[in-house]
């Protein structure tokens, strides 16, 4: 039997090395802006807000509710596979800012718009941490 290709992992950018080294430490980081006090994600080189270049990272809180939701039932490569079926949501994060990810530790027809969720993380055997959902209790 062959064994299934790795995941498809996020390569750290000069951009995302903190975010990323964050998700390791179990926290979940999000860029502010030190001109504006703008909080963004995804991690990128200007404020989004006032175009300023002072951005830092500050830990956010992981909670938040969930915006939208689908069930992904087919996997976008083989490596993907064993997860079938699970929960995409995106999630409105209680500082703001927006993030995409898996929803885990909730059977899937319990997924629902306006679902309270907190972060966690999920270590992946190609050697990243991945920020995942799951409902707050």
């Amino acid at each position: 039997m062959s064994e299934l290709p790795a995941r498809l992992v996020p390569v750290p950018t000069p951009e995302t090395a903190e975010f990323w080294a964050g998700c390791a430490r179990g926290e979940l980081l999000l860029q502010h802006c030190a001109a504006c006090g703008h909080l963004q994600f995804h991690p990128r080189v200007l404020c989004t807000a006032c175009g300023a270049t002072t951005l830092g990272w500050q830990r956010a809180s992981g909670r938040g509710t969930v915006e939208s939701h689908t069930v992904v039932r087919r996997a976008i490569t083989a490596a993907y596979t064993p997860q079938l079926p699970y929960a995409l949501v995106l999630v409105r994060l209680d500082e703001g800012p927006r993030l995409m990810s898996t929803l885990a530790g909730c059977a899937l027809e319990d997924a629902r718009i306006g679902m309270p969720v907190v972060v966690a993380f999920e270590a992946w055997p190609e050697g990243v941490t991945m920020p995942v959902f799951r409902p707050a209790s």
